[in-house]
């Protein structure tokens, strides 16, 4: 049996609410757009072990909720996606190749409507649909690499970068019931995303990304999550690693379906162009 074909044998007859353990939820350093076809990247053999090594557990997901720094709105938007979700090239200036690559997974209308309702219900209303934006490359990049036959459906939930960690892990909390529901939610972005500080693969981590990076590690893993929530005042260097903080904002959602007794691990941690962090989060919501 090939892969698609075990991914429609799990997930055959799964509805909402059927789920017999609930998921963990996940943070992902997507870096790079160009970890699509660069395997000098670390993180790449990361991704391309998620499947072999079950990290979201051996069961496949019935179907993923991606919240990616790359889809930015004043008010919360689903895409709900009839048919084959399009691969969005929301980047300039790259190889050729790069502009071939697709990832027809097909679009998840009902979680896509399960996750407004949801939303909408906790008070997070009104949260639009954009029911012609396919998936940009914070989903497609990682996922082509995690779930490479594109058998899941898929869809997506954006940020609003003119709220704060607060608001985003409240948001994130609505979520929880997606958990029983087989669907896996990920937060994709880059735990430290200072692009005009890039500099050479193989130069020094500067202090700036290694104390946050480490400061973000401690806060998890030791459960200090108002201060994540709070990092622009909390941690060192907080407004240098996120001058914008799209990038960061999908990790608050993630913890917050994970909920406030949730327990954090550090999955992989990796560096690129001197300054970027690959460091991606399993939380565990307490049983």
């Amino acid at each position: 049996m090939g892969q698609h074909q075990a991914i429609k044998a799990q997930t055959r007859g799964t509805t909402v609410g059927a789920s017999e353990v609930a998921m963990d939820t996940f943070f992902l350093s997507h870096g790079a757009v160009t970890m699509s076809v660069d395997e000098t990247i670390p993180a790449r053999s990361f991704f391309k072990s998620w499947l072999p090594a079950a990290i979201a557990g051996k069961q496949a997901p019935r179907a993923i909720l991606v919240v990616s720094g790359h889809w930015d709105t004043a008010t919360p938007t689903v895409n709900v996606v009839h048919g084959t979700n399009d691969t969005i090239y929301d980047f300039d200036g790259f190889p050729e190749a790069m502009y071939k690559l697709k990832y027809p997974a097909p679009g998840a209308p009902d979680v896509a409507e399960r996750t407004k309702k949801l939303l909408e219900d906790a008070g997070f209303g009104p949260v639009s649909e954009d029911h012609g934006r396919g998936l940009d490359h914070g989903a497609w990049v990682p996922l082509m690499l995690m779930y490479p036959e594109a058998g899941i459906p898929v869809c997506q939930l954006s940020v609003q970068s003119g709220r704060d960690g607060t608001y985003h892990y409240d948001l994130g909390k609505a979520l929880a019931p997606l958990r029983d529901e087989g669907v896996l939610v990920i937060g994709t972005g880059t735990a430290t995303h200072n692009l005009s500080k890039m500099g050479p693969h193989d130069a020094p981590v500067p202090q700036w990304a290694s104390e946050f990076d480490a400061w973000l590690k401690d806060s998890l893993l030791d459960g200090r999550y108002d201060d994540v929530k709070q990092y622009e005042e909390k941690a060192p260097y907080g407004v240098v690693a996120h001058p914008t903080p799209d990038h960061f904002y999908p990790l608050h959602v993630a913890l917050g379906a994970a909920g406030d007794e949730s327990t954090a691990e550090l999955i992989h941690h990796s560096w690129t162009n001197t300054c970027i962090s690959y460091a991606s989060y399993r939380f565990t919501a307490k049983k």
